[in-house]
């Protein structure tokens, strides 16, 4: 579980997004930075008893900076109002898909995937779907995965308008081949966000995801 001051914090820097007053209340950060690590190690360490690839990943190199980049952005507030870890072999930063967790109040989610890859990444996963649509389709039609996430994301900014350059307009995978990024996310409240049981319901979503996973990590390496 979080602590109720994780989220109390979040929701106050949220209300005044500001360097003077963060740096005021740095010690009320960086213990909320510990109780998110906390947590995401426990996660770490009971799923990967179940997928070996993360077991030996430490939380705080998942972890991501609080200071937002604001050098394109529009909006120059200085900080996220999250905190989100991403957990996988080879590190955050690395091409393999993974598991992720994002701690927001009023917008928790988990769940996972490979988010926008680069060409050769995405154009592999896509060549993988479409010759083996059926061990594809097995997993994602799961009773265990659809019970957690029904199915990937289909948010606009995922999906292309027709199916990629070299596939069939009637390809059976169609409505996979269009996605740019292969995703799966379920909400959580923040009752969720301070229960006893969120290490027990996010190793039971990284479960469901982690066929997944290994179907896009297989065909990545």
């Amino acid at each position: 579980m979080l602590q109720s001051s994780t989220l109390k914090f979040l929701k106050d820097l949220k209300k005044n997004n500001n360097k003077p007053l963060f740096e005021k209340n740095r010690k009320v950060y960086e213990e909320a930075k510990t109780d998110f690590a906390a947590f995401i190690q426990k996660v770490i360490d009971q799923h990967g008893k179940n997928d070996p690839t993360i077991k030996s990943v430490v939380a705080k190199d998942c972890m991501f900076r609080i200071n937002r980049d604001v050098r394109f952005s529009k909006d120059k507030s200085p900080y996220k109002t999250n905190m989100g870890a991403y957990i996988n072999r080879g590190g955050k930063k690395s091409l393999f898909g993974g598991y992720y967790f994002h701690c927001e109040p009023g917008h928790a989610f988990t769940g996972g995937g490979l988010w926008m890859p680069m060409p050769p990444e995405l154009n592999k996963v896509r060549q993988e779907i479409d010759y083996n649509f059926a061990d594809f389709k097995k997993i994602i039609a799961s009773k265990k995965f659809k019970s957690v996430y029904k199915d990937l994301s289909r948010d606009a900014e995922y999906v292309l308008t027709r199916v990629p350059k070299g596939y069939e307009a009637d390809n059976p995978a169609a409505e996979y081949l269009k996605l740019k990024s292969f995703v799966a996310l379920v909400p959580f409240k923040d009752s969720d966000l301070t229960s006893k049981d969120l290490v027990k319901k996010t190793v039971a979503a990284f479960e469901a995801l982690q066929p997944v996973i290994e179907f896009i990590n297989n065909t990545i390496e």
